[in-house]
Formats: structure tokens, sequence, C-alpha cells
């Protein structure tokens, strides 16, 4: 059973074991928003909510802006799956700019694109196909891509993610 952290602003920090919550909790660095009522915590002598949502009694500065490494899984996850070309189904990646002419390893520079597309573009920018991306590639944003472990919600924790989004 997983917790998400918000720091004090309502923003997602993490997610966390409920231990490290119920830890946090106890020592009053924390207040539960969302507990599971089905499954307490039993203690030596008492019992305990298990914390689904805490969030921080005080603000937490997050050094620098989080920024979201660049990964294909993540490419693919970003663009659904779809070419950025022609809307089918994508099962790899393409350099908009390709690599050998200086193109780089960006979200800005990086597209999902199936096979075929793939193949035909080659080592050639869109412009030399005379072909059009559907959508701009941009870094991606919200929680889901900020918080680990967000990837797999608990319906509880849909609120406080679509805030950060």
């Amino acid at each position: 059973m997983r917790t998400l952290v918000l720091n004090a602003g309502y923003e997602p920090l993490a997610v966390v074991s409920f231990k490290r919550a119920l830890v946090l909790v106890m020592n009053e660095k924390a207040t539960v928003i969302e507990h599971t009522e089905t499954e307490p915590v039993w203690g030596t002598r008492r019992s305990y909510e298990r914390p689904a949502v805490i969030i921080l009694t005080r603000y937490v500065r997050v050094p620098g802006g989080r920024r979201v490494p660049v990964t294909r899984r993540g490419v693919l996850r970003r663009d659904n799956h779809r070419c950025g070309y022609c809307g089918k189904a994508a099962s790899t990646i393409d350099h908009v700019l390709p690599r050998s002419r200086g193109g780089a390893d960006s979200w800005e520079n990086l597209v999902a694109c199936c096979l075929r597309c793939n193949n035909t573009k080659g080592d050639r920018t869109p412009q030399e196909m005379n072909w059009e991306l559907r959508f701009t590639p941009h870094p991606p944003r919200g929680a889901q891509w900020t918080v680990r472990g967000t990837e797999r919600t608990d319906p509880r924790w849909e609120p406080y993610l679509a805030l950060a989004a």
C-alpha cells in the first residue's frame, strides 16, 4: 500500500510506503487527508488509520525545476503510442532533426513514430519529405511525470494529482 505525499501547498511531492507516511504523521510532520477505512494499522496499544494521502505541515522547497529525463518509453507515453507523422500505432521513436545533422535527444526533437514512417524518413527532415508533424513536441507536464510512483494511482489520489496538472 502506497501513500501520496503532498507539500503544504497541495502539490504532489512523492509516493511513499504507508509505514513511512505513518511515521511522518506520528512525528507531527504531516496530517492525514485521506485514509483507507477498511484496512487499519494495528499497533501494540491501538489501531491507526492507514494513510492514502498526507499533507506536510511545513512547506518543503524543492530545489530547481523538476526536469523529466528523456526516455524512449517516455516519448511513446507522451505521444500516446501514436505516430507523429501518420497517426498510426507507433513502436519506435524518431529524431525530427536527425542526429547526423546535429539533432539532440530532447523532448522537442523526438516523436513517436511507426516503423514504416521511420524507415521512409530515414536521415531526412520532415520538410525535405514534405511531411508535417501532427503536433509540436514539447516536454511533458503534470504530476504524473514529475512525481515518481504515480503511474499506479489510487483513485483517492486523482483530485490531488489533477490540481497539479
